[in-house]
């Protein structure tokens, strides 16, 4: 899977990889623009290209059938975004009781135009005691462009510049939905 998955990126679609995933065993990776439903499927296929299993949220109606196995097979689980529970405790307790886990998530929270990226990815790095890696699907560049991991620190301010500086001027699929 490993080499038809670079085949199709490299060849087929056209693509670059700009930079190295990191050989890390748990990492919070923020995936930005995410402007359309073809960013998950780029994503898959990204996560074959580098090579490393990477898990990801999302809605409970997406588990449901006829498709639930797939996203499920793909490393995905579900969340319940009616309930008042805490998800980042929830995520944080998945990075303590398993060896390996890097888990993937769009911060915007929305394949929509948003003025700021949602906060929890940084809570989830922050009480796991992981790095984030961030990750820009720059569909004007055709490439995908991958950060160097960097642990949040006290000044949440200072981190989030740098996480706007990295995703500045990267172009989603749909561009005038991108960050």
């Amino acid at each position: 899977m490993h080499q038809l998955a670079k085949f199709i990126y490299f060849k087929v679609l056209g693509w670059k990889l700009v930079g190295t995933f990191p050989s890390m065993d748990k990492c919070v990776v923020i995936v930005v623009p995410h402007t359309h439903w073809l960013d998950f499927f780029l994503g898959l296929l990204v996560r074959k290209v580098v090579n490393q299993e990477i898990n990801y949220i999302g809605k409970k109606s997406l588990f449901k059938p006829p498709f639930g196995w797939f996203f499920r097979w793909t490393g995905g689980a579900p969340v319940d975004r009616s309930k008042n529970s805490n998800t980042v405790d929830s995520i944080v307790q998945i990075f303590n009781e398993r060896p390996i886990f890097r888990f993937a998530l769009a911060p915007e929270g929305t394949r929509k135009k948003v003025k700021e990226l949602r906060t929890g990815f940084y809570h989830i790095a922050k009480k796991a005691h992981v790095p984030i890696v961030m990750v820009a699907f720059d569909f004007g560049k055709k490439e995908v462009k991958i950060g160097e991991p960097f642990f949040p620190s006290d000044h949440q301010e200072n981190d989030f510049q740098k996480i706007h500086e990295f995703y500045k001027d990267v172009k989603g699929k749909i561009p005038e939905y991108s960050f």
